[in-house]
């Protein structure tokens, strides 16, 4: 396999490179935000040589963008096994607490809203993003059909809007962590919807006709 030096004056393999960096990425990501977010200073996190990101990746956006796709393949795999065991609204809401709960605690909520920070200015960055946010909606779509579909609260609130509320929350209350740093006011709405989830239990009674977890045409 080939080999890639490193500023330790070893010898490392191409693939143990690429993880040094793309470990490096989130970390400086999520400590320093993208605008400290360097060549110079991923390479010293790695402790490689910086033209080694160009050589891998391309250029430091594209190390970012593969080290969202690492945690997003991490996470996707993560959140389906919690979203899976919710039966009711009540434990789907319980398990979208948990997600964003385990993304705030592990940094990826962190490392997501810097990048989507940083699209605002640059618009190649934001239809990367656009196009990686959408297996995300998806992941939501499907979990709210299959507990609600075919039932009153479903054909009240379709599945796509849901999608686009939650993501919108998501990326909405990190921004917010600035003005609530002891979180108080984002867990104030997490009980919110905690409280509120047990009033739905009437509307989710299913129509008869209508497929469980069927997608909506």
């Amino acid at each position: 396999m080939a080999s890639s030096g490193g500023s330790g004056g070893g010898r490392r393999t191409a693939e143990d490179t690429r993880r040094r960096l793309l470990d490096a990425a989130d970390v400086v990501l999520r400590e320093h935000g993208y605008a400290g977010t360097s060549a110079r200073v991923v390479a010293s996190a790695a402790e490689v040589n910086a033209a080694l990101i160009f050589y891998h990746f391309g250029g430091v956006d594209a190390l970012l963008l593969a080290a969202l796709d690492r945690s997003s393949t991490e996470r996707l795999a993560m959140h389906r096994e919690t979203a899976a065991a919710a039966r009711t609204v009540e434990e789907l809401v319980a398990a979208a607490i948990t997600i964003y709960r385990t993304d705030v605690e592990r940094g990826y909520l962190a490392q997501f809203s810097e990048l989507v920070a940083a699209a605002v200015t640059k618009p190649e960055l934001r239809a990367e993003l656009a196009e990686r946010t959408q297996v995300w909606v998806t992941f939501i779509e499907e979990s709210w059909e299959r507990v609600v579909g075919g039932t009153p609260l479903g054909a009240m609130l379709p599945t796509r809007d849901v999608a686009n509320a939650a993501i919108t929350f998501y990326l909405g209350v990190n921004l917010f962590s600035v003005l609530d740093p002891d979180g108080a006011r984002t867990e104030s709405v997490l009980a919110l919807a905690t409280k509120l989830a047990p009033q739905t239990r009437l509307l989710t009674i299913r129509v008869p006709g209508r497929r469980r977890g069927a997608r909506p045409t």
